[in-house]
């Protein structure tokens, strides 16, 4: 911890532990590289071995496979790390998936599995990570606010303005946007903070495998600036949120002034 100002207190992520789901490619890439660069202890989780294994190696961290939809596999990841590096003072959620779907189309409703994965991965995927992490932080030692840790998450727009054809995506991200209250209430007692980033359009891989005139399309549609976001400025978003106390149960957009249209 270091010193600000006169009875004020602030975590310092150097020589920290920190987990990030999701942190092979894109949003999570980007905030494992700048837990790093601010000298943090970084555990990956991912599905992608190979993605994981490459970010892990570049910043010094640890690569742990995870499939944050189970609930074993990932309390086994987390211990891993737990046990690596020691109880987590930072846990940034963003592995998901983003498939489009009509709820009906021209083949008739959308198939009932295909809703559930989504709500999966990204709804119950974020809870599973949230709850262990939170149940390791408890172990660690407060500081002079009595804080052990923060829990950051990813919705997305989309949660507030989903398009056609995003109804699962949308569920599934307006879930994690409405768990950050409730949960940043219940952790108040054990000193966690839950905040939770609501990007826009990003350049993740995702966006940036479309065809060059969809993306130009897309960049357009934003108000200012008209580019899409970088995962570094997701990440410096995170690092504020880790280090400003008071910032706690809110969800913050992150979006260029975007507001979606229907479609």
């Amino acid at each position: 911890m270091r010193f600000v100002t006169e009875g004020e207190w602030i975590m310092e992520i150097n020589g920290q532990v920190a987990i990030v789901s999701g942190g092979a490619s894109g949003l999570g890439e980007g905030a494992a590289r700048a837990l790093a660069k601010a000298g943090a202890k970084v555990a990956i989780l991912d599905l992608n071995r190979d993605g994981a294994a490459k970010v892990a190696k570049d910043i010094g961290g640890l690569a742990i496979p995870c499939d944050v939809t189970s609930a074993e596999n990932t309390e086994i990841a987390i211990a891993e790390a737990v046990a690596a590096f020691g109880p987590p003072a930072v846990a940034i959620v963003c592995a998901g998936i983003a498939p489009a779907a009509r709820i009906v189309g021209r083949n008739g409703p959308l198939d009932l599995s295909a809703f559930r994965q989504v709500i999966e991965v990204n709804l119950i995927g974020t809870f599973n990570v949230m709850r262990l992490a939170a149940s390791h932080m408890a172990d660690r030692e407060p500081n002079r606010d009595g804080e052990r840790g923060v829990i950051i998450t990813t919705a997305s727009v989309a949660a507030f303005e989903g398009q056609i054809g995003q109804a699962a995506y949308a569920a599934s991200k307006g879930g994690i946007a409405s768990l950050t209250l409730p949960a940043a209430r219940e952790f108040s007692g054990i000193g966690v903070r839950v905040l939770c980033i609501a990007p826009g359009l990003f350049g993740t891989p995702l966006l940036l495998g479309m065809p060059e005139p969809v993306q130009k399309s897309l960049a357009e549609s934003l108000p200012f600036p008209k580019r899409f976001g970088t995962p570094g400025e997701y990440a410096d978003l995170a690092l504020h949120m880790i280090a400003n106390p008071i910032l706690n149960g809110t969800i913050i957009r992150i979006d260029s002034a975007l507001r979606m249209a229907p479609k």
